[in-house]
C-alpha cells in the first residue's frame, strides 16, 4: 500500500531546501517551483515540483496525490513554473487518466524518491497505471500566456 504524504517538519525542511535550491537554479533540471492562486483566497502558494518534459511537451504529476496545489490549479487553470531566473506563465489541462500512464511511468523513472507513494512499479500493466492515475493526476501545461522570462539583472 502507498505512503500517505503528510506535511510535518521534515518534508517542511525538505520543502524549503529544495525551494532554496531551485530559486538558485540548482539541483535536477526537471525541479521547479509552481506558484498558483489559492482557490479560496486568491493569494499566491509556491511549492516545489518536478516537470517531466517529453519532446515539447511538459507535464505536472500529483506525486504526493490530491493536495492543494492539485485543488487550486484545477480552479485557477493556470499556474507559474520558475527555476533559477526564469518564470513562466502556463495554462493547466488535466488529462484523461488514459492518456497519463506514459507521463507516470516517465515520472517513476526520473524520480524515485517518489515510488513510496504509488502503488504501481515500472513494471505494472497500463491498466494499474489508468487506476493509480485517479490519485495522481497528470496536467499539460500549456504554453501562450506570453509570460515566459527571465528576471533579474
Amino acid at each position: 500500500m502507498a505512503k500517505t504524504y503528510r506535511v510535518g517538519a521534515g518534508a517542511r525542511l525538505v520543502n524549503l531546501v529544495f525551494r532554496v535550491m531551485t530559486r538558485l537554479g540548482l539541483g535536477k533540471d526537471y525541479r521547479h517551483i509552481l506558484t498558483v492562486r489559492g482557490r479560496k483566497t486568491g493569494a499566491p502558494y509556491s511549492i516545489p515540483v518536478d516537470v517531466m518534459r517529453n519532446g515539447d511537451q511538459r507535464w505536472l504529476v500529483a506525486a504526493y496525490g490530491i493536495t492543494n496545489w492539485v485543488h487550486n490549479a484545477r480552479a485557477a487553470g493556470e499556474v507559474q513554473i520558475a527555476r533559477g531566473r526564469y518564470r513562466e506563465t502556463l495554462r493547466v489541462a488535466e488529462v484523461a487518466p488514459e492518456d497519463g500512464v506514459p507521463v507516470l511511468r516517465q515520472y517513476l523513472r526520473e524520480v524515485p524518491v517518489t515510488r513510496a507513494y504509488f502503488d504501481v512499479t515500472l513494471d505494472s500493466p497500463d491498466e494499474r497505471f489508468v487506476a493509480e492515475a485517479e490519485r495522481h493526476p497528470v496536467f499539460r501545461l500549456i504554453p501562450g500566456t506570453g509570460d515566459a522570462q527571465a528576471v533579474g539583472g
